[in-house]
């Protein structure tokens, strides 16, 4: 039987990859998608991931939008930086139709703690922005705590933050939330920046997708070739866009895909290391293991499963012409 899985994602451009890598893998039976808020506002990011299921056939699975902020603040703006890489939209600029579907009634934190009670281990969740409606779900309910399964994208061990020298960017929008995380669940794998930035993707993969001539095919094309020429910008040495969000999807499906170690995680909540993830010292010699960090990621392994999924899910899509008219034709 398929694992189940559910997605909290902040829907930019790489957390569409990872929606479309978790739809295109056999393995996974999505039963939900929680909104967060990081790389877009919470309303922006519920509306791109029920469009994106739309697109690809799956407007039966339901969409919660999670809380709307940090746990130490009253609102949100999207950062000019985040609008940068992922557009203002959120993905690309790149169009899809407004969804025929509504977010689901009810509060997002309740679908995950009921969804841990219902299915217990053969549930994994993955957070690919912000902690925040994670932990949110950690405080609602014990059981939740103890028995969640979580693989998420976030933090920085080995390697530099992404927005400071030590801060990773979904940490550094609420360290609260993930030093929660870290202290009060007992299966957390944690996709950090040592090895998302080792999977890049180039325009020459995204050139296959285009030539599909679907519209699945067109959608992740523009979406990608935006992510990849930020990238060109903010990272030029890497000489691809960072496949953060779909490697931790890849490892709820695979876990062999990384190699992690075992560790007792915190965030640094005060001074200039604050966002900083790194080993709780007051943990450290307790046998038990709360976390592992991947270290090190099968790249070649990964990037051809990656390719493959998203491939054959946009080739189910329509052609374009029956979604899009052709220049010629308006």
């Amino acid at each position: 039987m398929p694992r189940k899985i559910i997605l909290d994602l902040d829907t930019g451009i790489d957390d569409a990859l990872a929606l479309a890598y978790a739809l295109g893998s056999p393995e996974l039976e999505v039963i939900g998608i929680t909104g967060t808020y990081g790389n877009v506002a919470v309303e922006t990011g519920v509306r791109n991931a029920l469009a994106i299921l739309e697109l690809f056939g799956r407007s039966d699975i339901p969409v919660y939008a999670g809380v709307p902020h940090a746990r130490t603040r009253d609102s949100f703006e999207v950062l000019e930086i985040s609008e940068f890489i992922h557009g203002v939209n959120g993905i690309g600029e790149a169009v899809l139709p407004e969804p025929s579907v509504q977010a689901a009634g009810g509060n997002a934190v309740d679908f995950l703690v009921q969804s841990v009670r219902e299915h217990g281990e053969d549930l994994v969740i993955v957070p690919t922005g912000p902690s925040t409606t994670i932990a949110a779900a950690i405080e609602a309910d014990d059981h939740f705590a103890e028995n969640a399964r979580i693989v998420m994208m976030g933090g920085a061990l080995s390697v530099p933050g992404n927005v400071r020298p030590w801060a990773e960017a979904n940490v550094n929008q609420d360290p609260e939330a993930t030093d929660l995380l870290f202290r009060r669940s007992r299966d957390v794998t944690m996709i950090g920046l040592d090895v998302t930035l080792q999977t890049l993707l180039t325009t020459e993969e995204t050139a296959q997708w285009r030539e599909l001539g679907t519209a699945g095919g067109d959608f992740l094309a523009d979406a990608t070739d935006y992510y990849i020429r930020a990238y060109e910008t903010t990272a030029p040495n890497l000489g691809g866009c960072g496949l953060h969000d779909p490697l931790a999807v890849a490892v709820a499906v695979d876990p062999s895909l990384v190699t992690c170690l075992d560790i007792n995680l915190k965030v640094d909540l005060v001074g200039e290391t604050r966002g900083r993830t790194i080993g709780d010292h007051d943990r450290l010699n307790d046998p038990v293991k709360t976390a592992r960090v991947a270290v090190a990621v099968d790249v070649e392994r990964f990037l051809a499963e990656f390719m493959q999924r998203l491939t054959s899910l946009a080739e189910r899509t329509p052609a374009r012409r029956d979604l899009v008219p052709q220049a010629a034709d308006r």
